[in-house]
């Protein structure tokens, strides 16, 4: 169960992690990057960041591109939120594959 202090943290780290990856899909032409969901841990050391990224044939490429640059993705965050976070998370990037489980159901019940 997620304390308050986590689920707030969580919603601030989402919503600027969604406007520095979007400023950075910019430079990957033609890719579509979205923070699904962040999740926190109970010390407040390490936020686990889920991602939607579209075209799926370039899921492989971004991922290995954004995890070569979370040291700079994460100083990003310290700098937006220097006044609020005393210290900032690691952070570590997963894929969200909800979105492809849920068609791949979707397929299986059309049989």
């Amino acid at each position: 169960m997620e304390s308050t202090r986590q689920h707030k943290i969580a919603r601030l780290i989402q919503k600027d992690m969604s406007d520095i990856l979007l400023r950075y899909a910019r430079t990957l032409h033609g890719v579509l990057i979205s923070v699904s969901e962040v999740r926190v841990s109970s010390d407040l050391s390490i936020a686990h960041i889920y991602l939607s990224i579209f075209p799926q044939d370039r899921v492989a490429e971004t991922m290995q591109a954004i995890e070569e640059n979370t040291p700079h993705l994460r100083g990003e965050i310290g700098t937006l939120e220097r006044h609020q976070l005393r210290v900032i998370p690691e952070i570590r990037f997963h894929l969200d594959e909800t979105i492809d489980r849920m068609e791949h159901i979707d397929e299986l019940l059309k049989r």
